[in-house]
């Protein structure tokens, strides 16, 4: 599953729309414990992979956010990176098209500040 591939433009701007609603900050911290949460065994690969996510960038500013499939995104604005997880169902890395989003709501959302 991907959440970058040629999505057709009502489903794109249906998941920007959520994205924009639900988008915060989010402590280091606060998504360990969600990490937890959601991946309860810690031998699990998606566990794995998002811990070793979120160790990779311990100075970034994260974002969490909601797609209408049932997502939650977490992105780092720099390195713009990011991953998607749906827990017991998939997970993966924010894709190109995907990183572009991401940067033009979380910008867009600190220029209203």
């Amino acid at each position: 599953m991907s959440y970058d591939d040629d999505w057709p433009d009502e489903t794109l701007e249906n998941r920007k729309y959520k994205i924009r609603k639900t988008i915060r900050s989010a402590s280091l911290e606060e998504l360990k414990q969600y990490g937890e949460k959601c991946f309860p065994v810690v031998t699990d690969p998606w566990y794995t992979r998002y811990s070793e996510f979120l160790t990779e960038h311990p100075n970034a500013s994260f974002y969490m956010a909601d797609t209408p499939e049932g997502a939650t995104i977490v992105y780092c604005r720099e390195p713009s990176k990011g991953v998607w997880f749906i827990p017991g169902k998939g997970m993966g890395k924010l894709l190109p098209q995907g990183l572009r989003v991401m940067a033009e709501i979380v910008d867009a959302s600190a220029g209203k500040s």
